[in-house]
């Protein structure tokens, strides 16, 4: 058999093009925290708003519940698609902070001021992300009141947790596509709405936007610490497991 035609350049030119490719490491970082920024903030003014929205058209709490996490699913796989060529689409900073400790052996992990930097920006963009969701909803800020924390969701938010950065390592090091992990992480959080009795915040960010808005999504302060405790500690899990199930990296392709 002849050999393709080569069309618009070399063949490498053509080859699937990796989130961890040179242009990414060279993206400027300001570039790379503003696309977490807006992510996160876009994310949780999803959850916040799609929770109002539901409390508005329906009376049922199960309605309610499925219609704020259909939305939720479905904007994150987007958002994941549109974000992780500028900085891989964290959105979270427990992801980052994986990626920072297994990539420290071969360096190819965010360094620390790249952690603070992703931290910071996933942290202002979910509480701007509340504020916005309130805004368009007429809804005015306000602290939650809304008390979630018992033994039970301190569990489920460690399950939540671990699942969902243990998915995201195992597609990566497996070599799985933007797209692919886009639809399994938009998959993962809108099943685990329903299968934690923590409806699944697993992300420290998210859940302190969520303090910012006393609707549906909401939750007060106290409850915050305690969910994001749980979320540190599904991390460790998930980095225990990730090391045992998957030692190999493989890129990420777009």
């Amino acid at each position: 058999m002849s050999s393709p035609r080569r069309r618009g350049g070399r063949e490498s030119d053509r080859r699937p093009v990796t989130v961890d490719r040179p242009a990414l490491s060279q993206t400027p970082l300001w570039r790379r925290a503003l696309a977490e920024f807006l992510g996160t903030a876009l994310l949780v003014a999803v959850v916040v708003g799609s929770g109002i929205a539901a409390q508005r058209l329906s009376t049922d709490a199960g309605l309610q519940l499925l219609e704020n996490a259909f939305a939720t699913a479905l904007e994150l796989g987007v958002l994941i698609l549109l974000f992780a060529p500028v900085s891989e689409a964290h959105f979270n900073p427990v992801v980052s902070l994986a990626d920072v400790v297994l990539g420290r052996r071969d360096r190819t992990g965010l360094s620390q001021i790249y952690l603070a930097a992703y931290a910071g920006a996933q942290v202002a963009g979910a509480i701007g992300g509340a504020v916005l969701a309130n805004a368009m909803f007429g809804t005015g800020t306000a602290i939650s009141t809304t008390e979630r924390a018992t033994p039970a969701t301190f569990l489920a938010e460690i399950v939540a947790t671990a699942g969902l950065v243990l998915l995201i390592i195992g597609l990566t090091r497996a070599g799985r596509s933007v797209p692919v992990i886009a639809v399994a992480v938009g998959a993962y959080i809108g099943a685990a709405y329903w299968f934690t009795s923590s409806t699944s915040f697993a992300n420290p960010a998210v859940t302190v936007g969520r303090i910012f808005t006393d609707t549906f999504a909401g939750i007060a302060p106290a409850s915050a610490l305690t969910f994001i405790a749980a979320q540190f500690t599904g991390l460790a899990v998930a980095l225990g497991l990730a090391v045992l199930l998957f030692p190999r990296t493989h890129r990420a392709r777009v």
